[in-house]
């Protein structure tokens, strides 16, 4: 066989590319079995991380953070593209395959406050800077009493933005403050009961051109099958719904032994209507659940969470 370098394509933010070294680090521990002699991260900017201002939904949806990375992959400039699977589209570009995944990381959510105040303590009025609806929606259900307000930018900018008296507090995920070190800011850890989380949240998620079997091979290899398994429940959820950034969506699926058990909540899209359904099936059926799950927040919402 012959050697072969391998070239991962990776946003540049520090949160990515750690998600990057995870994806060389596993394809380094098969490297002898596929002959590869070398993994190279190569840094792509994003639309999504040019624009740090405007809320996605207004320029151009979760696209923005993927769209770049796969036309490198399309005009093969890289072998294998990594993707925060919470920023992907629910539909898979033509010509591209996203089938690996590796372990899951935490997918709860966090509250970062100035002086570690917990939700409920919060004062009337604070302001809580979240750039997704879902998370608006959810937190107005707990308390409306407080200011949500848009908030973009990578994991250190928004911690940063807190410290200079921008917001009160700011909701992030649990898995992108781990893997940045920065567990001491936090003050609360939201349970997947307390909050639902986005879908796919926590996965890192790998990519390669459909007719690359070569690469295919390598990512069989290092897949996480329940994660994998996981991940097709979630994100079927959100392909049932043609679910976009606007979509205030979330889902999250547990394994215990051969069993999946999934929950979905989907809002209006004014955020006053909520839909829930949770249902279990055997892991083999992961697929199936999630397009049950979505096709019951779909009857139940009559179509008020699209415009």
């Amino acid at each position: 066989m012959k050697s072969k370098k391998i070239i991962i394509g990776s946003r540049g933010s520090k949160l990515a590319l750690i998600y990057a070294e995870r994806a060389k680090e596993r394809i380094l521990e098969v490297s002898k079995e596929f002959n590869i002699v070398s993994v190279e991260i190569k840094k792509i900017k994003t639309e999504g991380d040019l624009n740090q201002k405007d809320r996605l939904s207004e320029i151009g949806g979760k696209g923005l953070f993927s769209k770049k990375i796969e036309k490198e992959l399309l005009e093969n400039k890289i072998d294998i593209a990594v993707h925060a699977l919470k920023d992907m589209p629910s539909d898979e570009t033509e010509g591209l395959l996203t089938n690996c995944f590796l372990e899951r990381n935490d997918p709860r959510e966090v509250l970062i406050s100035k002086n570690k105040i917990k939700f409920k303590d919060l004062n009337p009025n604070s302001i809580i800077g979240t750039s997704s609806f879902r998370r608006e929606f959810q937190l107005k259900n707990k308390r409306n009493d407080l200011n949500y307000k848009l908030i973009r930018g990578n994991v250190d900018t928004r911690i940063n933005k807190l410290y200079q008296n921008l917001y009160d507090a700011v909701i992030l995920s649990c898995a992108g403050i781990n893997s940045l070190n920065l567990d001491e800011h936090i003050c609360e850890i939201f349970s997947t009961d307390e909050i639902i989380p986005s879908v796919g949240q926590g996965v890192i998620a790998l990519q390669c051109k459909r007719d690359d079997d070569y690469i295919k091979n390598v990512l069989k290899k290092i897949n996480d099958e329940k994660t994998f398994k996981s991940a097709q429940a979630e994100r079927n959820v959100l392909k049932v719904l043609e679910g976009d950034c606007e979509t205030a969506v979330g889902a999250i699926s547990v394994i215990n032994n051969e069993n999946i058990t999934l929950e979905g909540e989907l809002f209006s899209l004014d955020g006053k209507e909520r839909f829930y359904y949770k249902s279990s099936k055997d892991i083999k059926h992961a697929a199936e659940l999630g397009i049950e799950i979505g096709e019951n927040l779909k009857n139940q919402s009559k179509g008020s969470y699209k415009k």
